[in-house]
């Protein structure tokens, strides 16, 4: 068991969509928390890493940065990706491990799985094959942590463990279309064509494949839950054991939005992986993780984060053009 009463827990990614709800949750379980922003540190610069964490001291590491988005982004930046990611945690591994900290959190990705894993995912199966090619670069950045984590508690006797999050999604998500997931994605083209009057809407693909969601609050508390008592190298899956095909997303989305009109599918874009649906059996024996929040409930309260902040995220977007 790790208490987090008192400890001191350095959370990089923590301004970030799923970094503010782990920090809030931290903060309630009387953590003194510790947020690492891009500004703060270049966590991709081996001695900045260990700069700033020799001035913070922290206990207990959670890494949740990363350069990520969609499949377009994937696609546009492959090897930015994979530099990143995999430097980024590179280094806040090695810097941890020669502070003295006592546990590190490595919160991967669901992209590491093969492209043609056998569903339900089993963490099993990790191995078993290449990730889907637009986000490869990333999935596989991301795996090698899990190594790296498995072979310093092999050496050094490192306390770390490796968390799989499939698709997150909630309020406060990253709206922007350059750069975000589906689920945001869809939710900002169909608010825009409902409240504008709209008659058609562009979705990605063919709409075969499908995809698992879990609500923001939801990975959050698993990720918590995964900190204060799981200490195995093995690593864990975290999910909602829900699965949807995008074609069935989108319908959804249309009809939480309010839009009546017609669906037009973009045949010539990539669907990615074909089949995405977790094994979260390993999470609820280990630490008592299963989801709580309800898809149709999540999406309902993320429509309606998206219209009542769209104007303040807009103006933020044309800040930066």
């Amino acid at each position: 068991m790790t208490e987090l009463s008192g400890a001191r827990v350095l959370v990089t990614g923590g301004a970030g969509f799923l970094g503010r709800v782990v920090c809030r949750r931290l903060a309630d379980a009387g953590a003194d928390v510790v947020v690492v922003r891009r500004a703060d540190v270049d966590l991709t610069r081996q001695a900045e890493v260990e700069a700033h964490l020799a001035d913070v001291g922290p206990d207990v590491v959670v890494h949740l940065a990363a350069e990520v988005g969609g499949i377009g982004a994937n696609r546009d930046n492959p090897g930015r990706y994979f530099y990143a990611n995999a430097m980024m945690g590179l280094n806040l591994i090695e810097a941890a491990r020669v502070q003295g900290v006592t546990k590190f959190v490595q919160v991967g990705t669901v992209c590491a799985y093969p492209k043609f894993t056998p569903v339900p995912f089993r963490e099993d199966d990790l191995w078993d094959g290449y990730p889907e090619e637009t986000n490869a670069p990333y999935g596989i950045a991301k795996k090698s942590l899990l190594t790296m984590l498995q072979s310093y508690a092999d050496q050094y006797g490192f306390r770390g463990i490796y968390l799989l999050p499939v698709n997150l999604y909630g309020p406060g998500d990253n709206f922007d279309l350059a750069s975000s997931h589906v689920i945001p994605a869809l939710i900002r083209k169909f608010t825009a064509a409902a409240d504008g009057g709209l008659d058609r809407v562009e979705a990605w693909g063919t709409g075969a494949a499908s995809r698992e969601f879990l609500h923001v609050e939801d990975a959050a508390r698993g990720i918590v839950l995964a900190l204060e008592g799981y200490d195995d190298p093995d690593p864990v899956n975290l999910g909602s054991a829900e699965e949807i095909t995008i074609r069935q997303l989108v319908e959804l989305i249309a009809e939480l939005t309010g839009f009546d009109g017609e669906v037009v599918w973009d045949t010539s874009k990539p669907d990615g992986q074909p089949r995405r649906k977790l094994d979260t059996g390993r999470a609820a024996e280990r630490f008592g993780f299963t989801s709580r929040i309800g898809f149709r409930e999540g999406l309902t309260e993320t429509i309606a984060w998206w219209r009542a902040n769209r104007d303040a995220v807009e103006s933020v977007e044309r800040g930066r053009d």
